[in-house]
């Protein structure tokens, strides 16, 4: 079974997501600066929400008597409402950082005094 052949299925989109989370989490260790390790939170949490809503798609399909289906989707708004709070406090701790240090670099941040 060639899998890039075949049309576009769940497997697809689990593929992706993976892809999306070892991009992320590749980011994350590798990035010293705190954007790009900000940047890779977002691919990470991202390829999760790919994947919450493809098994939610194939929920919709089997028709689950256990709900309507929408859960992988209604998990992946919430994702996506935590990730924008998550964007906006990390942004203002990276802008307290850089006025008192200089610098974005992460290494450089070892003493957390307010």
């Amino acid at each position: 079974m060639n899998i890039f052949a075949s049309p576009v299925g769940m497997v697809h989109y689990l593929m992706v997501g993976a892809v999306l989370f070892v991009c992320g989490i590749a980011c994350m260790a590798t990035k010293r600066n705190i954007l790009g390790v900000l940047m890779g939170i977002e691919l990470v949490l991202n390829g999760a929400n790919l994947n919450f809503v493809a098994f939610s798609a194939k929920a919709l399909v089997k028709e689950s008597t256990m709900g309507i289906g929408l859960e992988g989707t209604v998990i992946a708004l919430f994702v996506i409402a935590l990730a924008a709070a998550e964007a906006a406090v990390a942004l203002a701790i990276a802008l307290s950082f850089y006025h008192t240090h200089a610098t974005v670099d992460v290494d450089r941040g070892q003493e957390l005094k307010g």
